[in-house]
């Protein structure tokens, strides 16, 4: 059978989801009656929230005796180390934009590394049946993007298809307003070139993908690099470096169809598949017939970066509104996690507790914690802390390199904020459309709590894409919030009276009726120093009160409520973050005021 490996690249709500939904109908994989409840891709809840793919999920289809297989590539920059592995798989990308926003900033990224991987792209404009469609200058962007990102003359001479995905309808015309998506079928058979890999040497495979299954245990997948690989057949794992890992046997082979794994007897050359049987082999490992000693060249994975604290929720209202809150539940939890997750590593603390997660950045903590919120978990986290390490010119803390795209009357506030944070400017160039793209040399440590200010600071336009750059030379001192904290003294509901009066102390973050506790956070302080106070306290009534008189009604600010995100970069380092399925309260770790001043005063003396 023929084979075409495809990745799709594309901004959220541009129409992937659609149009692969309508490639696997008219290619037959699908019945007309058949509801597609789990979609091949963004079929996550939080990637659909986010606008973000988080995982990369292969599908396949057959189409007049070729099978396509189609890889979703993750869009933001703290997946980015599976962007180049995932591009590594396939022969040719289909860039999808839509005909009214055209080429957004979140895809150049992924464009741009399958641009440096040397793959020609297929350009689909899509939905050319809206209203306020501009094809044509859609296309004009694209070819503009192509050249900001150094694209070959081959890659500039690339094929265009005009679409409408939800119709199902695709032409060499913007004016096309009918018929199938043959032309797209015929474009991806006849513009990507079959895989050139070598049947006949031994089998080796590079692991893209990792997966568990309560089943089968580790699932790997990628695609087969040479050779053939049929049943148990004796396999072994090879790190970077050469070394064998482990030595096992291809117990399951499955390939792709539609969106099922099936299991297969063999798999060749080319094939993308996933494969079970070895209990510690990982992404970026190279699995091969036993004769094979050296591996296939991959991109390393970025080390962590960045660490949170998860510890079991301690606070007086534990156990409310969750139903997964023991350290046993929480530690099977994270172990899941850091099998199928590379970038994530996971270590226990003494007290058995709390657990020091790590990972590539926020955002990817972040998301975690708000899936393990979602299935019922109640957590403690702790604010996000870099990963230093010794250097040969001492210590050293990891750098990111940032790429801005901004419009121009905010760049100077966008370059002003990211000095503050000790980045350097390395490049600054107008973009196209009144934009200019920055690229920074900044500490990670810079970075933590950055992106909510950045996209207030830019009116929400601005995109920034950020990739582990390396370890350097310790930046010193960057300052922090300036702020301190309003604390509540005891324990009970916020009451309207006493907040009113509180208004003029700072910024109030919880409202009248709002369940509190000692130690909890509720309000910023307008001075720099933490203050305690009492939020339940209730208007004293007096014999003297006229009985028919009335109070004026009290009218209050809106209470700041805070993300999960804003709230981790918010918090201070003898702060925490209480997350339960229901809410998201800041504290102070040491709730007692006795324990907290004797925290401070042993600081002081470290």
């Amino acid at each position: 059978m023929n084979l075409r490996n495809i990745a799709i690249i594309a901004h959220v709500d541009h129409g992937k989801t659609t149009l692969v939904d309508q490639l696997f109908r008219q290619s037959g994989t699908f019945r007309d009656n058949q509801r597609v409840e789990e979609r091949a891709m963004d079929s996550n809840d939080l990637e659909r929230e986010r606008g973000i793919t988080i995982l990369a999920k292969p599908t396949s289809i057959e189409w007049e005796g070729t099978r396509i297989n189609i890889v979703d590539t993750p869009g933001h920059a703290d997946f980015g180390g599976e962007v180049e592995r995932i591009l590594s798989m396939v022969d040719g990308v289909i860039l999808l934009v839509d005909s009214a926003e055209g080429a957004m900033p979140q895809t150049k990224f992924v464009t741009g590394k399958a641009l440096a991987l040397g793959l020609r792209p297929i350009v689909v404009v899509n939905k050319i049946d809206r209203a306020d469609a501009r094809a044509q200058e859609v296309l004009d962007e694209v070819f503009d993007l192509f050249v900001t990102l150094d694209a070959s003359d081959e890659q500039l001479d690339f094929p265009v298809l005009f679409a409408s995905g939800r119709n199902g309808y695709a032409g060499d015309n913007p004016d096309v307003r009918e018929g199938t998506l043959r032309p797209l079928f015929e474009k991806i058979v006849g513009h990507v070139p079959p895989p050139a890999l070598d049947q006949d040497a031994p089998f080796s495979f590079l692991v893209t993908l990792l997966d568990r299954d309560n089943f089968l245990g580790r699932i790997l997948t990628g695609r087969v690099q040479s050779g053939v690989v049929k049943l148990n057949q004796p396999i072994h794992a090879l790190d970077q470096e050469g070394k064998v890992i482990e030595t096992g046997r291809a117990s399951k082979l499955m390939s792709f169809r539609g969106l099922e794994r099936v299991p297969v007897e063999e798999a060749r050359a080319g094939d993308i598949i996933s494969l079970a049987g070895l209990t510690v082999a990982t992404v970026a490992n190279t699995i091969a017939d036993t004769s094979i000693e050296t591996p296939i060249r991959a991109q390393p994975i970025d080390p962590p970066t960045l660490s949170m604290r998860f510890a079991v929720n301690d606070s007086p209202m534990a156990g409310r509104e969750g139903s997964k809150v023991t350290s046993r539940m929480i530690r099977d939890r994270l172990m899941r996690e850091a099998e199928s997750n590379v970038a994530i590593k996971i270590t226990e603390a003494a007290d058995k507790d709390s657990f020091e997660v790590a990972g590539r950045g926020e955002l990817q903590l972040g998301v975690l914690i708000e899936t393990m919120r979602r299935e019922g978990f109640e957590l403690g986290i702790s604010r996000p802390r870099v990963l230093f390490r010794d250097g040969e010119n001492g210590r050293e803390e990891p750098y990111e390199t940032v790429v801005i795209d901004v419009d121009e009357e905010f760049s100077g506030t966008v370059v002003d904020k990211m000095n503050q944070r000790k980045a350097e400017m390395t490049d600054m160039r107008p973009s196209g459309g009144g934009k200019t793209r920055i690229t920074f040399s900044a500490p990670s440590r810079g970075l933590i709590g950055y992106h909510g200010e950045f996209l207030s600071d830019t009116r929400g336009t601005g995109i920034m894409n950020r990739l582990f750059e390396k370890y350097g030379p310790y930046k010193g001192q960057i300052d922090g919030r300036k702020n301190g904290v309003l604390i509540s003294n005891g324990s009970g509901e916020a009451n309207a009276y006493a907040l009113n009066a509180l208004e003029d102390r700072g910024i109030l973050m919880v409202a009248p009726g709002d369940p509190l506790y000692e130690g909890m956070i509720i309000g910023e302080n307008a001075k720099t120093d933490d203050l305690e106070v009492n939020p339940m306290k209730a208007k004293q009534l007096t014999n003297f009160r006229a009985s028919g008189g009335k109070d004026d009604a009290i009218r209050l600010t809106p209470p700041k409520k805070m993300t999960l995100e804003q709230a981790i970069a918010y918090i201070d380092d003898d702060e925490m973050v209480e997350v339960t399925p229901k809410s998201i309260r800041l504290r102070k770790r040491f709730l007692d005021p006795h324990e907290r001043k004797r925290a401070a005063r042993s600081k002081e003396a470290a």
